[in-house]
């Protein structure tokens, strides 16, 4: 299944600026999405699609600081590069400190600008692929018997087949058998180290 594009969103109610901003960003090959209203742009974007947010700070409804905090508290993690015409050092420290990637002055070079969106989608689509790799994951971990997820989850901790076996009260030959299920089923291989990594965070969760 191939990826979904990224979608530069833009949020500014400076309807001159913001277009200029779109026409540039789609000539540098993205597709864009512009909003004036930051309430519009909670209510319609879908947050499931990878890229990121082009914000302005002082917006009269709700301001880029405001909008900022409601992704935050939501779990967005859209990355946010803040573009304003209105910044100041405390702004951009308290922009930082809730996960904005960077913070720019509309008059500013902007190449700067999209380097940085180009760095922003990247690291959204790395977000993405990681949480989808996760969730299937965690979808194959949950089809495992209750006696494989036992055993791997130890084999995780780094147990020994003997240490299994004591602790689970069964042989080691039956601890190679779900051992070697529950490999099979979370992808062998190279794959598995990883897995048996995500396992030991499950066995946190289970335990």
């Amino acid at each position: 299944m191939s990826e979904i594009s990224p979608l530069v969103r833009l949020v500014d109610d400076d309807d001159a600026f913001r277009e200029s901003q779109k026409l540039f960003l789609s000539m540098c090959g993205y597709e864009v999405k512009d909003w004036a209203d930051p309430v519009r742009f909670l209510e319609e974007d879908d947050p499931r699609v990878p890229g990121c947010l082009v914000l302005d700070i002082r917006m009269p409804e709700m301001t880029g600081l405001e909008l900022q905090r409601a992704l935050y508290v939501r779990g967005n993690k859209l990355p946010i590069i803040f573009l304003t015409g209105h910044g100041d050092i405390e702004t951009a420290v308290y922009t930082m400190k809730y996960g904005a990637v960077d913070f720019f002055e509309k008059r500013g070079d902007p190449l700067k600008l999209r380097d940085s969106v180009s760095k922003a989608c990247e690291r959204s689509r790395q977000y993405w692929r990681q949480k989808k790799e996760e969730e299937k994951f965690e979808e194959t971990f949950n089809s495992l018997t209750n006696r494989e997820k036992d055993v791997i989850v130890l084999a995780a901790k780094g147990a020994s087949n003997r240490e299994i076996a004591d602790q689970l009260g069964i042989g080691q030959e039956t601890v190679k058998m779900h051992c070697s299920n529950a490999y099979g089923k979370l992808g062998g291989g190279e794959i598995s180290v990883r897995s048996l990594s995500m396992a030991s965070e499950s066995a946190r969760r289970r335990f």
